[in-house]
């Protein structure tokens, strides 16, 4: 085995920047799915340009009304976003650097600011066709989508036995369920599942009975749900019950992950519409409760705030049962990746999943890989150095099973499945 002179930065970085670029990455939470799900695939020019965090950021220049906008079409919508954030004013925000990121990984001509050929040439391609493109663009093996029973525009494709790509594993996203239990409740019933509107009685083992056939359905890596900064457990209300009596012991019973994904404020400003939801600091308390209380469950975490990070940091320290992963939303951003990423690697090592795209649309995966693999090869990079400073040698073949893991390894064997 040949060790590396980590005092030659410049040869560590290197050898960093190979492994990072030959791993095989398990995105583990997004918003894209396999062409046999039709219209809820999203991708394209108009597809990009109309993301919420795009819209959000044109609506700060303009004194258009918010309705006059949504009245738009897509393609509409987009043409305003092009003007706004790319003609009018330099693209510097990390979104707007995302847009060209992922025109020029494509091979556009990011120079001649010509929309219509961007358009036209996501015009030529099959959906099938740019899935392989995207993909291996930035070596992606497999991804996780955000599966939610109660989507009428998802739901049919699983109950008429989807013909997936193998590439495309399912998460059992339960917000409908937990969130909003008093339009849940009516829809379930209507399924031919005995619940009432308090999510009293029988309405438990109902329920458990709905996330055992859904989650052998879907075979679902693991089950999630977006909670608000204020969520508590335990808690006297329908949520409560529901997580107590249904989710976990389905997540023990059947040997699937639970993964609450906390800071979400909804609807802070109904005007934006998707774009309107905010962030707000939670309690790592819940977290400290679920692991000490369910130590055969695994919880995969990742909290909206920035303010939360370091709290969270020190609770997977005390509760192997606990993976922290991502940064999610509003803290994809580089400055914070970094700081995360680098807060993280400092206390609790390699034992992490630093990052995952939450791409609506497919391309977004371009752009929220290859600007985070950049930020994760140079602080890793830097903590190679600075072991290298009491004399620790570290391995070509050591760097690669390290990347490895963080892009990929650290998540299936948390799952324990095999990939």
């Amino acid at each position: 085995m040949a060790f590396v002179d980590l005092r030659d930065r410049a040869s560590v970085s290197d050898m960093v920047g190979r492994a990072l670029a030959d791993a095989r990455i398990t995105d583990i939470h997004t918003h894209i799915y396999p062409p046999s799900f039709g219209s809820i695939l999203l991708w394209g020019m108009d597809e990009i340009l109309t993301f919420h965090y795009l819209v959000a950021e044109t609506m700060r220049w303009l004194d258009m009304p918010y309705d006059d906008f949504w009245k738009l079409s897509k393609h509409e919508q987009a043409d305003v976003v092009w003007k706004t954030l790319f003609i009018d004013h330099s693209p510097v925000s990390e979104a707007c650097r995302g847009v060209l990121t992922m025109l020029d990984a494509l091979g556009l001509d990011v120079s001649s600011r010509d929309i219509e050929s961007y358009r036209a040439y996501f015009a030529r391609k099959r959906a099938e066709e740019h899935v392989d493109d995207v993909f291996g663009l930035v070596n992606i093996d497999s991804v996780v989508m955000t599966n939610d029973p109660f989507d009428d525009l998802e739901r049919p494709s699983w109950l008429a036995g989807r013909q997936g790509d193998p590439r495309f594993h399912a998460a059992l996203r339960l917000d409908a369920m937990l969130n909003s239990w008093e339009t849940a409740a009516p829809v379930l019933r209507g399924w031919g599942y005995k619940v009432d509107d308090a999510a009293a009685g029988q309405s438990a083992s109902e329920v458990r009975r709905f996330l055992k056939e859904w989650i052998d359905r879907m075979d679902a890596f693991y089950m999630a749900v977006s909670l608000p900064p204020s969520f508590l457990f335990p808690e006297d209300s329908a949520r409560g019950r529901l997580i107590e009596e249904c989710v976990l012991p389905i997540a023990a019973e059947m040997n699937v992950p639970f993964a609450p994904m906390i800071g979400v404020k909804k609807q802070v400003n109904p005007g934006l519409m998707l774009a309107g939801d905010s962030v707000g600091k939670c309690s790592i308390d819940v977290i400290e409760y679920l692991c000490r209380n369910y130590p055969e469950i695994r919880f995969l975490v990742t909290i909206l705030s920035r303010e939360n990070q370091h709290e969270l940091c020190v609770a997977a320290r005390k509760f192997r049962n606990l993976m922290v992963f991502g940064c999610w939303w509003f803290l994809n951003s580089p400055s914070i990746i970094e700081e995360m990423t680098r807060m993280r690697l400092e206390l609790l090592g390699l034992s992490v999943i630093p990052q995952h795209s939450d791409a609506r649309v497919l391309d977004q995966v371009i752009y929220k890989w290859i600007h985070s693999r950049r930020i994760i090869g140079q602080v890793l990079t830097d903590k190679y150095c600075d072991i290298a400073e009491t004399g620790w040698l570290v391995s070509e073949d050591d760097i690669r099973r390290d990347v490895d893991g963080l892009l990929g390894g650290n998540f299936w064997r948390f799952l324990g499945r095999s990939k």
